[in-house]
Formats: C-alpha cells, sequence, structure tokens
C-alpha cells in the first residue's frame, strides 16, 4: 500500500494516462483522415469511473456483490477506446479534422490543468516534509 498517494493523486495519475491515451486516439483520427471506411476512435473515462464511485457509493442492498472501495474503484480505472459508429462522408470515413483538431485543443487544455493539480499536490506534500 502507498501511503503517499491520496485517492485525489491517484485519480489525477490515472486521468493523465486517460489523456494521453485520448491523444494518440486523435493523432491516429487524424493520420487517417483520407482513409477510406476507417472508423474514428474515441476514448470514454469519466463516465465509466463517475459509475463505478457511484456504485461504491450506494448503500450494499441485502446481500448484493461485494461493494469495491474508492481506492480499488480508481485503481482498476481504465480508459475505453472504441470506434464511433457514425459516418461523415461517402467512403465510410468516419473523421471530422475540424472535430479533432478541436478535441486535441481540449484535451491540451485538460493535460495542462492535471499537471498543474499534480505539482500543487507535491508541492503540499514538500511543504508538510519540510515542516512549514
Amino acid at each position: 500500500m502507498d501511503f503517499l498517494t491520496s485517492n485525489s493523486q491517484l485519480l489525477l495519475e490515472k486521468s493523465m494516462g486517460f489523456l494521453w491515451t485520448k491523444q494518440a486516439a486523435i493523432l491516429d483520427n487524424i493520420a487517417n483522415a483520407e482513409t477510406p471506411n476507417y472508423k474514428a476512435k474515441v476514448v470514454t473515462f469519466e463516465d465509466t469511473v463517475r459509475e463505478k464511485l457511484e456504485q461504491a457509493a450506494a448503500p450494499v442492498q441485502g446481500g448484493a456483490a461485494v461493494k469495491q472501495s474508492v481506492r480499488e474503484v480508481l485503481e482498476s480505472a481504465e480508459p475505453y477506446v472504441f470506434e464511433a459508429q457514425e459516418q461523415t462522408r461517402m467512403d465510410d470515413n468516419g473523421v471530422n479534422v475540424t472535430d479533432q483538431m478541436i478535441e486535441m485543443i481540449r484535451n491540451a487544455y485538460q493535460q495542462q490543468y492535471v499537471y498543474q493539480a499534480i505539482n500543487k499536490h507535491y508541492s503540499i506534500l514538500r511543504m508538510a516534509v519540510r515542516g512549514q
């Protein structure tokens, strides 16, 4: 057990992995924008984690399945990559380059926010270790 890693720090680490996976999928989509029959990749993470956390927080109903702790939910959280089913062009290519560029910019801002949050977390730990 890692006593220095809080649940919030673990969630930030998992979020960073999700954002890297999402960026790779966006770059694959842009690179294949002219490939016939290519289906755009979509990466999800937040909805799955939210659903699992809500299940962990819900009261146990008369001998239901064993509840997971928040820590277990976060440790098992992984991004989910799937192919979008929408068709945008006649050659069955599902990539809208403009949408992908917007997602890439949004992803960059989210990465920047997560980096700042991780940096803040470690700054607080350093202050605590120094006794300030």
